[in-house]
């Protein structure tokens, strides 16, 4: 076992144009101020980071790595959400998804995704620049429109979505594996890999490939009604990152899982910040820290009611508080009683070492 690192905190919720968010020395010197040790950057935040550099400079990633360090964090890694959204989009989202791309390359799926995959392949670059073992990115999804087997799905659809997703990801993966960066799917509804299931019909796709893992992030499993925490159980040697995100699902007479069209205020599933939702995070570090995860604790702040700014300074003391500081030694060491082989011998009713097969018998 391993201690976490953290707390850290993914920055793709509050960079933006107003101080202290709009520069790289401020906003780290921000959240500092909260609390953190380390921050998720989101490698499209130009306010932030020039990616263009970062995959080709190591020079800039030191001197970037040297700012956040002057304020006390660290770089925890680096995040291609964005980007991997669009290097697989089914066409009913052409107009919805074509807002996340650069303005030349709207309008254009072909040019949309070449920009995405080249900002991905840039992402994984600027993270070996940056001595950086993870990306986390999401999948983007070709199937997702499916996902209700209603009308009936003709045979083979999914199967054809899934073979042209691990086709567009394998090239990807294996300049991760060339880089020494591990790339984390976060599981998410919306995206084709939204559940283990799906993350096994990728990685399957993939050839079982080593750098393909996951972005571990419970709230996304409580609003679809999926154990949280077997899902650690099973997938732990995959979990490569940790998002702390809270959330609640409370269904009704009136809906469930798929929301009743409502905002996220009146859905019956809905993100809270840490501590005021549902996981029990308690069980959540424990797991992760005896599966031997010694990655940075992520806080994302996501909720529908509460100020950012709150949830980012109470985040930073949740995740401290829930830290497991791992033990160099067994809680019970002051029982033992320094036996040795002859003495366990003894114990167990067998002859010296030595002296052939013995034992009583009946």
């Amino acid at each position: 076992m391993r201690t976490m690192k953290g707390p850290a905190l993914f920055l793709a919720q509050f960079a933006g144009d107003a101080a202290p968010f709009d520069s790289w020395p401020a906003i780290t010197r921000w959240a500092a101020d909260c609390g953190y040790v380390g921050v998720q950057v989101p490698s499209g935040a130009a306010r932030l980071f020039d990616l263009e550099t970062a995959s080709a400079s190591k020079d800039y990633c030191d001197t970037f790595k040297g700012q956040a360090a002057e304020n006390g964090i660290a770089v925890t890694e680096l995040s291609s959400h964005v980007q991997g959204q669009l290097v697989a989009v089914h066409p009913a989202y052409d107009p919805l998804f074509d807002g996340f791309a650069a303005p030349h390359v709207r309008g254009d799926p072909a040019a949309r995704q070449a920009w995405a995959v080249d900002q991905v392949k840039k992402t994984l670059l600027a993270s070996r620049n940056l001595g950086l073992s993870a990306m986390a990115t999401f999948s983007g999804a070709l199937a997702w429109p499916y996902f209700y087997p209603w009308p009936q799905r003709p045979a083979g659809l999914v199967e054809t979505a899934f073979g042209e997703l691990a086709a567009r990801w394998r090239p990807i993966l294996d300049l991760a594996d060339e880089c020494g960066v591990d790339v984390c799917f976060e599981i998410h509804p919306g995206e084709d890999l939204h559940d283990g299931v799906t993350f096994e019909m990728f990685l399957e796709r993939v050839g079982g490939h080593a750098r393909c893992n996951m972005l571990y992030d419970p709230s996304h499993y409580v609003l679809q009604a999926l154990d949280y925490l077997d899902h650690i159980d099973i997938y732990a040697e995959r979990i490569r990152m940790f998002h702390v995100k809270d959330a609640e699902f409370n269904p009704t007479g009136r809906q469930g899982v798929y929301g009743g069209y409502q905002g996220w205020v009146n859905r019956a599933g809905r993100f809270r910040s840490p501590g005021d939702g549902q996981v029990d995070f308690g069980a959540v570090f424990s797991k992760l820290t005896a599966a031997g995860f010694d990655g940075w604790a992520v806080v994302e702040w996501e909720c529908a009611l509460k100020h950012p700014e709150d949830g980012a300074r109470e985040g930073a003391t949740f995740v401290r508080d829930h830290i497991i500081r791992v033990t160099d030694h067994p809680f019970d060491d002051f029982a033992a009683a320094g036996t040795d082989e002859a003495a366990n011998r003894v114990l167990l009713g067998l002859a010296p070492s030595g002296n052939g097969p013995s034992g009583g018998g009946s």
